[in-house]
């Protein structure tokens, strides 16, 4: 009789005991998934992005860069706006018409007589905040120009993408050695 109300009193004890652990652990979680840290910057456009972007502006930015590759200056142009910004690598600044940048860089495509574009890879980025979306690639890009000389850089790009069609670009550089 005794063990029969040992195991009766101990074993209400033995569930509550593993509740109680289970409960903490759920705490613990909960507490550790609320938390927050405290960062020393605030992002001052946004931080919650999805990938929700279509593919169909993945493959414009992607024809853009093989247009580029290739020479084709009308296959880059039909990937752009009527309007763009610009922001180069190389200090370049812009902001007008699309027909107008073509002339600017028609001119440093010129100079090279071959480009070889090797794509690492890309990111689609669509911000919540405003609904635009961001195609950002990285690549290598190796510049043989007219003059013989072979200039090679890692490049992370921004291209931001209105209608189906590039409006905003913004590049960076690393020179590689």
């Amino acid at each position: 009789m005794k063990k029969i109300f040992f195991i009766l009193f101990a074993l209400p004890l033995v569930f509550l005991s593993c509740n109680s652990k289970d409960e903490t652990k759920t705490d613990v979680m909960t507490s550790d998934t609320h938390s927050s840290i405290q960062l020393p910057y605030e992002a001052s456009y946004t931080t919650d992005f999805t990938n929700n972007v279509p593919d169909s502006e993945l493959l414009v930015v992607l024809n853009s860069y093989k247009a580029w590759e290739n020479g084709d200056m009308n296959a880059l142009r039909a990937t752009m706006g009527d309007s763009m910004f610009v922001n180069g690598s190389n200090g370049f600044r812009f902001a007008g018409l699309t027909d107008s940048l073509m002339k600017q860089w028609q001119i440093s495509r010129d100079s090279l007589s071959s480009v070889k574009i090797t794509m690492d890879v890309w990111l689609k980025n669509h911000s919540v905040k405003d609904s635009s979306n961001f195609i950002n690639v990285w690549y290598k890009e190796i510049d043989t120009y007219k003059s013989g000389k072979v200039d090679s850089a890692n490049y992370e790009d921004d291209n931001l993408m209105r209608n189906g069609k590039i409006s905003w670009f913004s590049s960076h550089k690393q020179v590689l050695k």
